[in-house]
């Protein structure tokens, strides 16, 4: 059998399991990266990926000390400078202005492709980084002194610690028979992009109708990114649509903010759900990202929280290591589970709050929504407060 010897086993590279493998290989960890696909690393020149992250402040620091953000800003990147948000329940508005709170911007929106990219970039300089795709997992085993992963072609990985970081169908976590605790929402994300008539103002803009937020987020040349939550129902009539009908609809669910929607790009749709797991780690193992948690994409938080995970992962392993203790034991795990925890809950709790509270029809809570955005949207003090959160927690700088 074909053994490999490495410190940590990285299972799934996409952006957080990618930065993760980054970031410890930048620290003399050797690293096994594994996925059972080989990642998009080129694309055609038209058209823009269907899948976007709102990037925050934090984030973008974590990709500056990988010096991968330099790559994403050389492919494409936008800023969004402004956030309008609105009910279409009622009279219900609230703007946010970088400018504000002396910022020049509140974060970006950036194609997932492109962040991937960005990071597999720098991890091709990496010489102690080892790539494995795209090969399946078909075995994990967890005993006291190491981790052991077996690939369909026979070849054994053996690490003092694995990391999954393969999703929320995580089979790292299935195979490790990690419970989760959440719920499915009577919702689904469609995705696309389009090109309306009017510019964007390098704003972020949300509209919430009786069925779910409606996103126009920012992208280059004056496209936007559409993340639109409605019932499964609606969302497979919106998906079954010609271009022209969808972008008749479209239009109207968003108020003609921007005008005619011009072009169309291909439409995708996601089940939205939250949950965390029981458990984020065990000895030998550690979950990052949505394999430990999911949360509904009304704030588009989910790639943050993520990647706070990745950076406090990585301090308390350089830390376990530099003090020569073992990186893989429970004691030295149960630190990132402590410190990721409570933000992560927090964050689950208040997105599903939000859904709730703008999907009712519920005539005396849609007047309390309504009262709430507007007299925020009056108080500065307020507005900055909410501002400074958007642009994330400080988080560990790798």
């Amino acid at each position: 059998m074909n053994q490999h010897q490495f410190d940590v086993i990285v299972v799934g590279a996409g952006m957080v399991g990618t930065a993760l493998a980054l970031a410890l290989g930048r620290h003399d960890f050797k690293v096994a990266l594994v996925d059972a696909r080989a990642p998009q690393l080129e694309w055609p020149q038209d058209g823009y990926d269907i899948r976007v992250s709102a990037i925050t402040r934090a984030s973008q620091q974590v990709f500056e000390s990988l010096d991968a953000w330099s790559v994403m800003q050389a492919e494409r990147i936008s800023p969004y400078r402004d956030m309008h948000v609105w009910d279409a329940g009622g009279d219900g508005v609230i703007h946010f202005d970088s400018a504000e709170i002396g910022e020049a911007d509140l974060g970006h929106i950036i194609e997932n492709r492109v962040i991937i990219k960005g990071l597999h970039q720098r991890l091709a300089e990496q010489k102690n980084i080892t790539a494995f795709w795209p090969r399946q997992s078909t075995k994990l085993d967890l005993n006291a002194s190491q981790a052991r992963l077996f690939l369909e072609d026979g070849t054994e990985l053996q690490a003092r610690l694995l990391v999954g970081a393969d999703g929320a169908r995580s089979w790292v976590r299935q195979q490790a028979g990690i419970c989760v605790k959440g719920w499915d929402y009577d919702q689904v994300a469609l995705v696309t992009w389009v090109k309306p008539e009017m510019f964007h103002q390098e704003t972020a803009w949300q509209r919430f109708l009786a069925t779910g937020p409606l996103a126009f987020l920012p992208l280059t040349e004056g496209y936007c990114s559409i993340v639109w939550s409605t019932s499964p129902a609606h969302a497979a009539q919106l998906q079954a649509m010609e271009p022209d009908r969808f972008a008749q609809e479209l239009q109207a669910a968003f108020e003609n903010k921007l005008g005619a929607i011009e072009a169309v790009g291909p439409r995708a749709m996601f089940p939205l759900r939250s949950f965390e797991t029981q458990h984020y780690i065990l000895p030998r193992l550690a979950l990052v990202g949505d394999a430990a948690h999911t949360i509904h994409p009304l704030a588009g938080q989910g790639v943050n929280l993520g990647l706070a995970d990745m950076a406090s992962l990585v301090q308390v392993l350089i830390e376990a290591q530099q003090q020569q203790r073992d990186i893989g034991s429970e004691k030295i795990l149960r630190r990132y589970e402590r410190w990721r925890r409570a933000d992560n809950r927090s964050m689950l709790l208040a997105m599903d709050g939000f859904k709730r509270l703008f999907s009712t029809d519920q005539s005396l809570l849609r007047w309390v929504r309504n009262l709430g955005l507007n007299l925020t949207d009056r108080s500065l003090p307020i507005k900055r407060l909410i501002m400074h959160q958007a642009l994330g927690h400080d988080v560990p700088r790798i």
